[in-house]
């Protein structure tokens, strides 16, 4: 049952981690910074729950806030760039916080042992969870209540003129900017929910695992991150969550006996989903209706 909860969890954490991306997706920008955010939320309420003993959810609000506010500032320099020079930035700005991660020590003496950040060994024994008497399933639970919150509030924001700047910002900079669209604003803007939620993912995944190092916040989640709207597709928000399910769920837990080959079908899929299926695998079930409705 345990390990079937840890996979719940995954999927959980992996989506807050997609949606990150998609929002800054309908912009039309591919960013490969929300592993940073990640590894900010992930620290940071860290710190506040073994360090100075904070509740979760303040911690978990200080370190998404956190991580937004470092969207917020990359976001202007970042999104002044188009294409592969924004990748190439954003990931830059991903390593410089994994190798703060790396050499981050603040470590203090609780009940008799040393706890907290230790540079390279990481950061260990983030235990509020079991702690304090929590089940594998009460964490499960608060994970998806997070997912739920934040896909309903992209859904919703899919449905409002705000959803619709977004999108009009995708697929036209030139008209937005010409019908008045401040692109800069709308580009920061959503960078600096990305960063919010990636940073909320990040604080959700350290106290869940209760340990997390440099080797965490690699490049391969940052791709993982981008793929997961793309492959899921931009049209509908749970076309993101559909795209996790299938590769946490399936393509990497159902099929460990493939080893290193899941990575090679990760890829592939992903050039198969772009070629013929260019809005995602949630386009499935949108032709399934459509073909019922005739």
């Amino acid at each position: 049952m345990d390990y079937y909860l840890g996979v719940l969890q995954t999927i959980g954490v992996h989506t807050l981690l997609g949606l990150s991306a998609y929002i800054l997706l309908l912009t039309g920008q591919v960013s490969m910074a929300q592993i940073g955010f990640f590894a900010i939320g992930a620290y940071s309420s860290g710190v506040l729950t073994v360090i100075f003993s904070w509740h979760i959810y303040p911690a978990l609000a200080f370190g998404a806030f956190l991580a937004s506010f470092f969207a917020f500032l990359v976001g202007f320099p970042a999104l002044r760039v188009k294409g592969l020079m924004l990748v190439i930035a954003t990931i830059a700005f991903s390593e410089i916080v994994r190798l703060i991660t790396f050499n981050f020590v603040w470590m203090v003496e609780k009940d008799g042992i040393m706890v907290g950040a230790d540079g390279a060994q990481g950061f260990r024994e983030i235990r509020y969870f079991t702690t304090n008497g929590w089940e594998s399933s009460q964490v499960v639970l608060l994970i998806w209540i997070f997912v739920v919150i934040v896909m309903a509030m992209l859904w919703w924001l899919d449905r409002v003129k705000a959803g619709a700047v977004l999108r009009a910002v995708g697929n036209d900079e030139l008209a937005a900017q010409s019908s008045g669209i401040d692109l800069t604003t709308v580009k920061v803007a959503a960078m600096t929910a990305g960063g919010f939620i990636a940073g909320l993912g990040g604080g959700l995944y350290a106290h869940a695992v209760s340990y997390v190092d440099h080797i965490t916040f690699t490049i391969l989640m940052a791709t993982f991150a981008i793929s997961y709207p793309i492959l899921g597709g931009t049209k509908n928000v749970f076309g993101t969550l559909l795209a996790v399910i299938f590769i946490q769920g399936i393509l990497i837990e159902a099929f460990r006996f493939l080893e290193d080959w899941r990575l090679i079908i990760f890829g592939l899929l992903i050039i198969l989903v772009m070629n013929f299926m260019p809005d995602g695998l949630v386009s499935l079930f949108n032709s399934r209706k459509s073909k019922k409705g005739t």
